[in-house]
């Protein structure tokens, strides 16, 4: 059952029905829809609003207009934020000479798939003594580059011993968020990110070879980038399919 397009959820026996094949910029009025869609709120809210790791419950409460859901803790208040995880480098300058080879049907197919449920988290939206957020720091970092591999490599090394990572700095500014968790295997779980690790958790799935963040994390030719967007489709994929079963049974 798809999202009515006037961009409320359905609700069918008090559950919230989510259509993972929708593009969620349909109810932003031509803004960002991670701030100004209705169903990606409504999404968020149902499907983090469960039980933490801890047994708290990890509550959210859509606070339209400021466009954002508020998670309540013993720790004091956490404004949360929608971020858009996928990166399809399809306005990237110097990637036009790589993407152009690809069929302008499949550019927007792959980012429409970016803007699924399947390619969308949260993370903390209030700035700590002024500085970056995560959101804002992966965007901006160009060892990370927004992509969501990078980002959840880092957050591996921040669970395992705080180790070094392009944005170990943030990361640590927001450790009350990463202990509602308790370890990597916790927030992988609870974000519905299995696809994007190893089965034991001890590594990323990366959408290109991964030699250090030292490195360009820019596919260097179209056979790269084909690689990379295939690998990306089947995570977003595949966390949608998550997305449905773990919904169809709250």
């Amino acid at each position: 059952m798809s999202a009515p397009k006037d961009g409320l959820c359905r609700v069918s026996e008090n559950r919230t029905v989510i259509d993972t094949t929708l593009d969620l910029h349909f109810d932003a009025g031509g803004k960002d829809p991670d701030r100004f869609s209705s169903t990606i709120r409504s999404y968020h809210c149902h499907l983090w609003r469960k039980p933490l790791p801890c047994g708290a419950m990890f509550d959210l409460e859509d606070i339209y207009p400021n466009g954002y859901p508020l998670h309540q803790s013993d720790r004091g208040p956490m404004l949360m934020s929608s971020d858009t995880i996928i990166r399809t480098f399809r306005n990237r300058r110097g990637m036009s000479s790589v993407i152009g080879h690809i069929p302008e049907s499949d550019r927007t197919a792959f980012s429409r798939l970016g803007y699924t449920i399947g390619g969308m988290t949260i993370f903390p939206m209030s700035q700590v003594d002024g500085k970056f957020t995560i959101n804002q720091a992966r965007g901006i970092n160009r060892r990370i580059g927004d992509r969501s591999d990078l980002t959840l490599e880092c957050i591996r090394r921040h669970y395992a011993d705080g180790g070094a990572s392009p944005l170990a700095t943030v990361l640590a500014r927001y450790s009350d968020f990463f202990e509602l968790f308790r370890d990597f295997r916790g927030y992988v779980d609870f974000f519905l990110l299995q696809d994007l690790v190893t089965a034991d958790y001890s590594e990323i799935r990366f959408f290109a070879p991964f030699l250090g963040f030292h490195e360009s994390l820019l596919p260097a030719s179209a056979d790269d980038y084909i690689a990379y967007r295939s690998l990306t489709i089947d995570f977003v994929n595949g966390r949608n399919k998550r997305i449905v079963e773990t919904s169809n049974q709250n």
